[in-house]
């Protein structure tokens, strides 16, 4: 077992032959590789290890869809169409792994300090919904509308707003459940296999990796920020750029926090989760102790009784970004069955690719909705932060 507790089984699968293999054992490449698995794929997965920048780390276990995709309607319809697939993705994974993911699905809420950041978070939903009718409704509440459903929210909180498409879930057991239901199913799990090379054979790929030569039929890049380095390697681009956020967590507390916010949620075994940073710093996945102030006042402003709570943990980890934040899905047209999957909303979109996108890329080709995600979308636009 890693320190994760993943177990590190050796490979099933002889001469490292497969019909697919998933460069990434986050919970973007896991989500991929049980989708497939479940379908019948025989699946490598190729997990670089606990040394990588895995942006798995730094998720916050949301399963959210408000505000997401102001700029890309078509994002904010996929987010709402995975997480309306999520009820039965977490019943599946509970009843073939025996982990209880807590999944919760009671809507969820933004807070603002002001009227004036109230009113922009309106004016963007309202927008956005505009723009496609069909994305998730959302409410705009007023400070006692907000202490209706947060009777704990501070003086300072001028409203906010709820989205009922909206929940959260238990990470670290999802990522367990990602794990054991993909081996279950019959993928083959190899840690410390880091891939350094990677091109067409014999109709397929080969890969070359800490751990020997691998060859599949097809192959997924969902290696994260890796994935700038790989894509080439394949005809394909990913011009992700790493994002800092911090987070910190609480001592377990008598449950108050019965809705997620976006930046502040209450875990159901009673720590309080807070993260409210971007930080474009490179690779430096540190956390410091100006910015935890800074996450910290905010969050006590929201709810006053968090100024005498312990907090536990603190750490830094590195989102996957994309020059407009949004995923990248892509297909190579010089290296047919080579696919490419980027998105810093593993969580959220982890029942899509598990039950839509997994099926798209056994049958070798993606949807025809996807193509919006393309990268090629950046052509002619500067891929910088």
């Amino acid at each position: 077992m890693n320190r994760l507790g993943i177990s590190e089984r050796a490979s099933a699968l002889p001469g490292g032959e497969a019909d697919v293999a998933v460069i990434g054992g986050g919970v973007v490449g896991l989500s991929i590789a049980y989708g497939l698995s479940r379908l019948g794929r025989r699946v490598i997965v190729l997990d670089e290890g606990d040394v990588a920048h895995r942006a798995s780390r730094g998720n916050f276990a949301l399963v959210w869809v408000q505000g997401k995709g102001l700029s890309m309607p078509e994002y904010a319809l996929w987010s709402l169409r995975s997480a309306d697939l999520w009820g039965g993705f977490a019943q599946e994974l509970e009843e073939r792994t025996g982990e209880k993911l807590s999944y919760s699905r009671k809507g969820g809420l933004m807070a603002a300090l002001s009227e004036e950041e109230l009113d922009a978070r309106t004016f963007e939903l309202s927008r956005l919904h505009n723009q496609a009718p069909d994305t998730a409704r959302f409410e705009r509440l007023d400070h006692a509308g907000m202490k209706r459903l947060l009777p704990e929210i501070g003086p300072s909180v001028a409203g906010g707003t709820y989205c009922p498409a909206d929940g959260h879930v238990n990470s670290l057991r999802l990522f367990s459940a990602l794990h054991q239901a993909a081996i279950n199913a019959g993928a083959d799990y190899r840690p410390n296999a880091a891939v350094e090379t990677l091109d067409a054979h014999g109709g397929g790929f080969r890969m070359m990796t800490a751990r020997g030569e691998v060859r599949a039929g097809q192959v997924v890049l969902a290696a994260g920020l890796g994935n700038a380095r790989l894509a080439p390697m394949v005809g394909l681009d990913a011009p992700v750029r790493p994002q800092r956020g911090q987070v910190m967590v609480t001592e377990k507390l008598a449950p108050f926090l019965h809705y997620p916010l976006g930046t502040i949620r209450q875990t159901d075994e009673g720590g309080v989760m807070i993260g409210d940073s971007k930080e474009e710093v490179g690779l430096d996945n540190s956390s410091h102790h100006a910015v935890l102030a800074g996450i910290a006042a905010r969050a006590i402003r929201l709810f006053p009784l968090l100024e005498h709570a312990r907090v536990v943990r603190s750490w830094g980890a590195l989102r996957v970004m994309s020059p407009d934040g949004m995923p990248i899905y892509d297909q190579s047209i010089t290296h047919p069955g080579a696919f490419l999957v980027t998105c810093h909303s593993g969580i959220t979109l982890a029942a899509a690719h598990a039950e839509v996108l997994a099926a798209d890329i056994a049958e070798g080709r993606l949807a025809a909705e996807l193509a919006v995600f393309s990268a090629r979308r950046f052509n002619g636009v500067s891929k910088g932060a």
